[in-house]
């Protein structure tokens, strides 16, 4: 009964807590997952459904111990995912979102190095190249030696070159130059994965599910150019594809323009399983908190006069419907109606003639104690009151 009355009650501001949640609630699953981060993530979410249940049915041990240890739990956390956190608030740089972050304009050294990149998987010499977009990558890497470099195939050849000590490892490209060589990237943690696969493909993924770096993979077994992003895997055919590659998902120099109606269905319709699922997750929880939030609620109701005196009737009530707001908790206040409220005047030693009555929370029957009544308009009603052998004669005048 509570539950269905709440979901009756669900008001404006609910349905944008909801969606909030569920937006930050699907980045959190996105930025974490396949992270080292993700398992903590999932025990955070099994204590706290388990604290819920525990604080909703009245376990007062278990609540007691989740309470004391929850402080020392979220200390910890902080220490040994500090290196997460803080990418989880660099994406949230607002600067990002405005498109403050510069990049680079010349996009000459693309066809160079699409023809560099083929040339080397021709002589079979491997290679990992990851392309920075808006996600910083060094405190992904380790390792690693800082230079800044134009990407020509000239400084690529000397890099990779087998007898070259830079060549293990993999560079960083970043607004159209080279930051970093010789770094080492993190192996993914997926088993599930193609046999074929090395150390670079493992590594190159490995980054890729950390962040939105696209990382550029040449295979000195297989002779193949590949690039990952995320989750995603592809072969690259030929020099044009991966121009076009690196120009409309790396670099970002070409940008489809859509209008605002075609974004917000971008959004939904991409991983809109993931994002049922999230939503699914927070209304649930939403649900079980929210009979415990303190909750206003507006019912417009009737005066009842009751025990009026033998001989007399109501001649002309002013101002009988009364606007009562109350204030408690949702689960309460979501079952409050018309029909459970009653409010009552005992006007049993009431004589003739017009009189006044001011209104309070004593004159309301309410179905439990935990509902205060925060204001009601009008505070006072007028009544007057004939003999039953007036009926039918002037109004008599009001002494206000």
């Amino acid at each position: 009964m509570n539950l269905i009355a709440i979901l009756s009650n669900i008001r404006f501001p609910d349905i944008l807590d909801v969606l909030f949640i569920t937006i930050v609630s699907y980045h959190f699953f996105v930025w974490f997952w396949g992270t080292k981060a993700f398992k903590a993530l999932i025990g955070i979410l099994v204590l706290s459904a388990i604290f819920i249940v525990a604080k909703s049915w009245g376990l007062f041990l278990t609540t007691w111990v989740f309470q004391i240890l929850w402080q020392v739990f979220v200390i910890l956390l902080i220490i040994l995912f500090q290196r997460e956190i803080r990418q989880m608030l660099e994406r949230f740089n607002p600067l990002k979102t405005v498109g403050i972050k510069q990049r680079s304009g010349a996009d000459g050294w693309l066809p160079g190095f699409a023809q560099w990149a083929f040339t080397a998987a021709k002589k079979r010499v491997g290679a990992v190249v990851v392309f920075e977009r808006n996600d910083l990558v060094f405190d992904l890497m380790t390792k690693g030696i800082a230079i800044e470099a134009n990407p020509a195939p000239e400084i690529l050849n000397s890099i990779f070159y087998k007898e070259s000590p830079l060549h293990d490892g993999a560079i960083l490209i970043s607004n159209g130059k080279i930051l970093k060589t010789a770094c080492y990237l993190p192996l993914t943690t997926q088993e599930d994965l193609p046999q074929e696969w090395g150390t670079r493909h493992r590594a190159a993924l490995g980054l890729a599910e950390q962040c939105d770096a696209w990382v550029l993979i040449i295979s000195e077994e297989r002779g193949e150019v590949s690039v990952v992003s995320g989750q995603k895997f592809q072969k690259v055919a030929n020099e044009e594809d991966l121009i076009e590659i690196m120009e409309d998902a790396v670099l970002g120099f070409r940008t489809e323009k859509k209008d605002f109606r075609e974004k917000i269905k971008s959004w939904v319709v991409h991983r809109y399983k993931t994002k049922l699922v999230v939503f699914l997750m927070v209304f649930v929880m939403w649900l079980t908190l929210a009979g415990q939030q303190n909750f206003e609620k507006n019912i417009d109701l009737p005066v009842n006069f009751k025990n009026i005196p033998q001989g007399l009737v109501i001649a002309d009530p002013v101002d009988r419907d009364l606007s009562i707001r109350f204030r408690g908790l949702r689960k309460d206040i979501s079952l409050l109606n018309p029909d459970n409220i009653r409010v009552s005047i005992d006007v049993s030693s009431t004589r003739p003639g017009t009189h006044f009555y001011n209104i309070s929370a004593a004159n309301l029957s309410l179905p439990n104690d935990r509902i205060d009544v925060k204001s009601i308009t009008p505070s006072r009603v007028v009544l007057t009151l004939r003999n039953t052998s007036e009926q039918g004669q002037p109004e008599p005048s009001r002494d206000k």
